[in-house]
């Protein structure tokens, strides 16, 4: 299993040169996390990684087939979210006001970087996460993190800039 770090490393001249500026078109539903509360990841091609919500997180949920939920520490949410109006219970909806530059896994670039089909790194969040061919590696325009966005939900959710 691959560490943050190392597989930022990895891929960063890559993501430099190759990865485009993608921009999230959907919606999202999100509110306040509750402090300890577990949130599994789940895409359309199943458990993607798993995080436990700490004092001031974010729970969100993408407007997705599958509807996949994830956790976001405040700082990011403010930066990545625009409110947008109040949504069913605690939810509100938001739009996303953020880029990120990503790169396709295609067998070409999975030989580059010497990483096979499917593989697991470590997350920012410091739980693991599930990557496979066909699938988008993301960073956000600074490069301080990497994280996996599944095809089908890549697919839904983001257009290039």
């Amino acid at each position: 299993m691959l560490d943050q770090e190392v597989l930022l490393a990895k891929i960063r001249l890559m993501m430099e040169r190759e990865g485009r500026a993608y921009r999230k078109t959907t919606r999202v539903f999100a509110r306040p996390a509750r402090e300890g509360e577990t949130v599994n990841t789940v895409t359309a091609d199943g458990l993607e990684t798993v995080n436990v919500a700490k004092p001031g997180d974010w729970l969100v949920r993408n407007q997705t087939e599958a509807g996949e939920a994830y956790l976001l520490p405040e700082q990011k949410f403010a930066q990545r979210y625009q409110y947008l109006r109040p949504a069913e219970g605690e939810w509100a909806e938001y739009q996303s006001i953020g880029r990120i530059r990503a790169l396709e896994l295609t067998p070409e670039r999975l030989q580059t970087l010497q990483l096979p089909a499917e593989f697991e790194f470590i997350a920012a969040w410091g739980s693991p996460m599930l990557a496979r061919r066909g699938d988008f590696l993301a960073c956000p325009e600074d490069f301080r993190e990497v994280y996996r966005i599944a095809r089908a939900e890549f697919e839904q959710t983001y257009e290039p800039c």
